[in-house]
């Protein structure tokens, strides 16, 4: 008997040990990293300094472009415009690193911040794994057991009363587990936009060396038109507005549609952006992504309005997984014959990587996503909308981007959306990175174009 009270003694008292051991380590453990905290408030008060400096040049600037853009046009002029706007580009530029390595300091700590939280969390799930064993081995002795090993009523319940604080305590360590893992989880969603962010600004890094080299270029260009005659300014002058008018009247091809000139698809592209927030750059970027795939993944028609089978026009095959028979199929032959159309003589994608085709138009909407925008672009036109039509197609092109959060601006919201655009819950898979690249690379294009008809005007 003496050993059965011994082996229940020393139960209770593990658990006991165990449990005040948990409240004495979670009380003393420091979550904050105060040294690494310190550091980065130093760091940023002197940083914003030294951007408060730079906002103020920018401003000078600003001020310098805008007193020359009023004077009449010439060499020296026009030089000291490029030298402005080259400055401002270089200080846009040491603004982002600024920022950067404001940023580098935050996600210091955070990574800090997470490792910590990660080191607590494995402590309290060993301690609670641990208190879960030991109260197993408690609650396989029965109350009359440990009624048998007491003298007295008194010690009976003293005992049953400490396994109702073992379980007590049991519960409270569960859930303080669990706040744990939301706080771990929190901080890591926090860390992850901190660094997207931070590849937000080198990309932008990016993009203002490429003005910087693009307005030195052109400065170095008038510098040495400057050394000839006004002649040759005026031909330089001249050769810019045709290239204007070049970009302008050039063909923007659509898929599955006639192409139309750039400057009107800059037009529709501009009121997209205008009604969304999305930037025109990036709207014009996925249709020209989108007319590109159609040059190697062609067009078919439906052959089948039951099955839904289609076949490559120029090639001449059959898919069976042509369009989705119950999602999209009967939507499709509604929205064409809303609009007069035949359903078997209209151009749609053809099946791509195993999955359904059934795209329509240059924005290459599947109908029941079509479906979806239906209410929101008649608002905006007053008629049936046509996904063919390449107003209303990039208007819809504009309105699914911001859907997926384009909106925002950066690097990482617009490759992301244009990811979502493509591949939908499956944006994220290695195998379609290749799209969110290409978007972005046609948009910085894009955006050099546009930049330079402002120019030109």
């Amino acid at each position: 008997m003496s050993f059965f009270i011994k082996k229940i003694n020393f139960i209770f008292f593990t658990i006991l040990f165990l449990g005040f051991g948990y409240i004495f380590y979670s009380t003393s453990f420091n979550l904050s990293p105060v040294n690494a905290q310190v550091n980065v408030d130093e760091a940023e008060r002197r940083l914003r300094e030294e951007l408060a400096k730079l906002e103020e040049q920018q401003a000078i600037l600003e001020a310098s472009l805008r007193e020359q853009k009023t004077k009449t046009a010439s060499i020296q002029r026009d030089v000291n415009i490029l030298n402005d706007q080259i400055r401002q580009a270089e200080l846009n530029i040491r603004r982002k690193n600024l920022e950067i390595e404001n940023l580098k300091g935050n996600i210091l700590v955070k990574e800090g911040t997470v490792s910590e939280l990660n080191n607590k969390m494995e402590k309290s799930k060993n301690a609670l794994a641990q208190l879960i064993r030991q109260s197993n081995k408690a609650s396989n002795t029965s109350l009359v057991e440990i009624l048998l090993i007491h003298d007295n009523l008194s010690d009976f319940f003293t005992d049953v009363d400490s396994i109702s604080n073992i379980q007590i305590q049991l519960d409270e360590l569960f859930y303080q587990t669990l706040d744990i893992k939301n706080q771990t989880e929190d901080e890591k969603e926090r860390l992850a936009a901190q660094q997207r962010k931070e590849l937000d600004l080198k990309k932008e890094i990016e993009n203002q060396k490429g003005v910087v080299a693009v307005k030195k270029n052109e400065q170095d260009t008038l510098l040495n038109i400057s050394k000839k005659s006004e002649s040759a300014y005026e031909q330089f002058i001249s050769e810019k507005r045709a290239q204007a008018s070049a970009i302008r009247t050039a063909l923007f091809q659509l898929r599955d549609g006639a192409g139309i000139p750039f400057g009107e698809a800059l037009r529709y592209a501009e009121a997209a952006s205008r009604a969304t927030g999305v930037r025109t750059a990036l709207i014009l970027a996925i249709l020209k992504q989108e007319s590109d795939l159609g040059k190697s993944l062609g067009s078919c028609v439906i052959v089948d309005l039951a099955s839904g089978r289609t076949r490559g026009i120029n090639s001449g095959t059959v898919f069976n997984n042509g369009i989705h028979p119950t999602r999209d199929l009967p939507l499709l032959q509604t929205i064409v014959r809303d609009l007069g159309k035949d359903p078997l003589q209209t151009r749609v994608s053809c099946p791509f990587g195993g999955g359904y085709g059934g795209a329509m138009g240059p924005s290459q909407f599947i109908p029941s996503t079509w479906n979806m925008y239906i209410a929101r672009l008649k608002q905006i036109f007053g008629i049936h909308p046509d996904p063919w039509n390449p107003q209303h197609s990039i208007m819809a092109t504009g309105l699914l981007m911001r859907d997926n959060g384009a909106a925002a601006g950066g690097y990482t919201a617009e490759r992301t959306a244009a990811l979502k655009y493509y591949a939908g819950g499956n944006w994220n898979l290695p195998q379609n990175a290749f799209y969110g690249n290409s978007v972005l690379a046609h948009a910085t294009e894009f955006q050099r174009q546009i930049d330079f008809l402002a120019e030109v005007e």
